[in-house]
This record gives structure tokens, sequence and C-alpha cells, in this order.
């Protein structure tokens, strides 16, 4: 018998370790340690409910466990194999209780492939990896396929970077392999720094080593024999565990010189970044590697033309590479199958906000919103009414409740003002004011910008200021026409992504809650009583079409 219990930050910061080792304590004094392994394991992703306990074969999956239970765990489930009824599931607003994960809406619509292993084997063991498949990816690229082959099966794939630009990846790749250099690079960037954005954590605290397998893979492709990790300093347990993974990598000719005797080179080394938002973008991720400022470069030149050093490299997120051994070991028309046409695949959203079921979720690219907060998300707490849905981020925009049937794809996301970003999605209800959430993001984008470019420098600050003017009741409807003027004018001339998206959540809320800057400006009322400079009088909320 197994049981997993949840290692996830998350779940770490609610006692998770205190109840795996009174778990392991418990069982070795009832004498069952030969019959019974505790495994400390990643993210379920079921975040709302943890720490979790899922128990193999059985397969019963237990929520918030707490130290305390793990004495009722053992005595009632391991030892006489009564489920423990108090610490099961049951759906919001019902009573039923649900034993096994598979029957939970939370899951029901997920389809875990960059999260496969997460919830599944201990991070920290390399022989779990290896015993689901592995390692099987690099083998068969190393001993049995070219690098062109290699290339051409992630095109097939259609696989899009999901790092928030969705650029082809094994485009990419052909770009950096056809750049003829003595030295080539690999970059993942696991600078996650949106506000509410747990997803490359998550992978790399939970399975490090579909990474680092799908980095060399990278690097057999494109040519290059090293590689780097930019993760920011912040996430210090997905740091441990992949030092531990890359050692352990090494320690089995998996990393290093002549792997699987092939003579293919390849090692990986970690830099650690300071928390600026603005090093998500590659070029100023790839200053702050070589020790500059992280700021970004105009383009071209393209990173895959002269990145790192000079030299060309190739930057993916830790999401695309998770994606990378399921597509070599199964094929690029398997993953096609999956999602739609031009966005192929499944990604993995953090899902926020005032929805019931927190947590992490990966989905099938063309699901819409409203499958995703209703029936995954368990609907809006409170029995309230949802008013908007952020997705992408800082960079993205607000969509309304009429726009939730919107699939989610690349393209329909952009057609409404919005973006997929790396995954962000925080849901809002009808006590939030639209108004303070424009405000709120831009001062996230106002404070990390690196200050090279003057629109984004410059232009998000006076954004900042008019926004400020309206939540304190001194704004004018011609504040308004200045607002969009102004963002129209950041997005097209800004340096980089940050800049060039920034003014999203304001245009968006502008263009869907238009009725709400009014009351703002005209009555200096805020509906949802968030602003305190404003009186409060509650109006019926509605989006304009």
């Amino acid at each position: 018998m197994h049981l997993l219990v949840c290692g996830g930050t998350g779940c770490e910061s609610q006692d998770s370790s205190k109840l795996t080792n009174f778990l392991q304590v418990i069982i070795d004094k009832k004498g069952y340690k030969d019959e019974v392994q505790v495994i400390k394991t990643g993210c379920f992703g079921f975040c709302e409910k943890g720490p979790i306990v899922k128990v193999l074969p059985d397969n019963v999956f237990y929520v918030e466990v707490s130290p305390k239970d793990a004495k009722t765990i053992v005595e009632e489930h391991v030892i006489k194999g009564r489920i423990v009824e108090d610490l099961l599931f049951s759906e919001p607003n019902k009573v039923e209780k649900i034993e096994f994960q598979e029957n939970m809406s939370f899951y029901k619509k997920q389809i875990r492939i960059a999260l496969r292993n997460c919830g599944l084997i201990d991070p920290e063991n390399i022989e779990e990896y290896i015993a689901l498949e592995g390692y099987e990816a690099l083998g068969k690229v190393l001993t049995e396929m070219s690098q062109e082959e290699v290339i051409n099966i992630v095109k097939d794939s259609g696989l899009r970077g999901r790092g928030g630009g969705g650029f082809p990846t094994g485009f990419k790749w052909e770009l950096t392999y056809r750049n003829e250099s003595e030295k080539k690079y690999i970059i993942c960037n696991a600078d996650e720094g949106d506000p509410g954005a747990f997803m490359d954590r998550s992978i790399l605290e939970g399975d490090p080593h579909s990474v680092i397998e799908a980095m060399a893979i990278a690097g057999y492709a494109i040519g290059a024999s090293k590689g780097y990790v930019y993760i920011r300093a912040e996430y210090p347990l997905a740091i441990e565990r992949l030092t531990k993974a890359l050692k352990q990598a090494r320690e089995y000719g998996l990393l290093g010189t002549n792997i699987f005797d092939t003579g293919f080179n390849f090692d990986v080394d970690i830099k650690l970044g300071a928390g600026a938002f603005v090093c998500g973008e590659e070029t100023a991720l790839i200053n702050s590697i070589e020790g500059g400022r992280g700021e970004p470069n105009a383009k071209p030149p393209f990173p895959a033309e002269s990145g790192l050093y000079d030299k060309p490299t190739s930057v993916n997120n830790v999401e695309t590479f998770a994606n990378i051994p399921p597509i070599i070991l199964q094929g690029g028309d398997w993953y096609r199958g999956i999602g739609t046409e031009k966005s192929p695949g499944t990604k993995v959203f953090a899902l926020a906000g005032k929805v019931n079921n927190v947590g992490l979720v990966e989905v099938p690219m063309g699901i819409t919103l409203r499958e995703i907060i209703y029936d995954i998300g368990g609907g809006i707490r409170d029995n309230k009414r949802i008013k908007a849905v952020q997705t992408g981020g800082p960079s993205g925009g607000c969509i309304p409740e009429h726009n939730l049937d919107i699939t989610i794809d690349y393209e329909s996301l952009q057609s409404i003002g919005s973006m997929m970003g790396s995954g962000g999605m925080i849901v809002m209800d009808e006590d939030d004011c639209m108004v303070n959430i424009s405000k709120f993001y831009l001062e996230f984008t106002e404070e990390e910008s690196c200050g090279k470019c003057t629109p984004c420098r410059i232009g998000n600050k006076r954004l900042h200021e008019m926004l400020n003017k309206i939540t304190e009741g001194n704004g004018t409807e011609e504040d308004l026409e200045r607002l969009v003027d102004l963002g129209e004018m950041i997005k097209s001339s800004s340096l980089c992504g940050l800049g060039q998206s920034s003014p999203n959540p304001i245009l968006s809320t502008l263009k869907f809650f238009r009725d709400e800057y009014l009351e703002h400006v005209q009555n200096k009322n805020c509906p949802a009583g968030v602003c305190k400079h404003l009186k409060h009088e509650p109006v019926e909320q509605h989006t304009v079409q």
C-alpha cells in the first residue's frame, strides 16, 4: 500500500511535512513499515482542498487532511480497511461524499499531460520517474532519430509556447538549429511572475525530471551542449527539488558527457532571478543570465540567431518543455488530436479568485471559460454572481459574463482583448470593482517596468495617475477617453511585451464595464464599495454588449 501525500508549496504551508512524518511514525510503530510506504509527491492540483492524501491501490482520495488525522487514516483505513468518511470530498452545495479522484468534477474534464506525474511520483526519486517512461524519449531521440526528425515531430504536434506568446515550438527549434555556430544554448524560462500564477512552480516541484529530459532533447535537436534554468529565487522548494534532480540525472549518466553512449554531451545549470517580472521576456532574461540589467533588447536579431553570449539560443518555458517527452513517445499526431486545429494540446491554468475549487487545472484547448469556472471550478463562492474573469495575468484582459462561452485558444482570447498568457485565471464576482482591478494590475506593471523605453516607463505612470484620480472621485469623462488613447499608444510603441500588453486590463474593462467607470466619474460612486473615497450605492450590474 502507498500513501501519497501532497508536497507542493500550498500543502507544505499547511503542515503537509508534519502530516507525512506523523503517518510514517505511526506506520512504523504499528509494524507496517515493510508493507506501507508514505510518499511525498508534488501538487495534486486541488489546492482548495489540501493537504491531500491518496491511498493506493484503493484509489481513495482524502482532502483537507491535518496531522491529527494521521492516526485515524492508519488505524481505520490502512489496518482495518475502513474508509474515513469525514475526510472525503463533497461537491460544493452537496452532501454526498466522493471516494475517487476521477469522479470529482474538478478532475473529470482535465487531461493531464504536462502535469501527468504531479501528485503521482516522488519528485526527489529519479527511479520513480524512470518507472513511468522517464528518459525513454531522450533515449529514443539519441539512438533512433536525427535532429531534423526531432524538430519535425515537434512541428507536427503543433505545440505552441506556453509562456504567453504562443510561438510554435518546433519552428523556434528549427530556426536555432539552422543558425550555425560552434556553441548554442537551451534556456528554460521558469521566471513565473504573474500574480496568482503557479503552473511552472508546481511542475518543477512535482516533476523536475520531465523538464530536464526535455531540455536535453531540445539540446540535441538544435545542437546545444549547455542549458540553463532561469528560476526566480522566491521558489525555494522548486529550486531544491530541481537541484536534486540534476544531481541524480548526472549520477545516472543522463546528463553530462556521452549520454547513452551516443557521443552527445549536455548539462544544465540553474540561474536564480531576483524576481523582476520583465525577465520573463526572453531577451531581458538572457541579459540577466549574462550578469547585465534585466532589460529587453530590440528585435531582430532574435535569440535563435543571437542570444546568450551572442550565440543561437532557444528559450522555452517550463510547461512547454513538460509536453515534449510525451510528444516524442506518442507522436505529433497524437498531440494534435487534442485541442483545436490552431491551438493543439492542453493548457495548464492556475484557477483562483472567487471560485469554489481553487487549484491547478490542465484542460484541452477549445474548452470554454464557463466549463472551467462552473464544471471544474465548482461555481462562484457563496452563490454570488460572476462579474469577470481575468486571463493572462497583468498582460491580459477582463472577460465579462456574456463571453464565458468563448473557447480557450490563442486566437479567441485575443479577439476579445485578452490573451492566454502563461496561464493565470482569476475569477471576480459582484463585489469586485473593475476600476480598482485595473488599477491593481497597472500598479504591478508600473512597478515591474524596467524603464528602458519611454512609453512603458512614463505612459504607465500617467495611466496610473488617471486611475487614481477616478477612484478618488476626481475623474471626468474626458479622462476615460485619455485612458483609451494613451493605452493604445503604449501598446503600439513599447519595446517589449510588458509595455505592449500592460494597458489590456484598462482597455478591456473600459470596453465591457464602461458603465462602472461612468458611475465613478459622473456620480462619484463605487457600486461595489471598494473605492474608499467614493460613496457606495449598490446598483444593478450589467455589461455593455
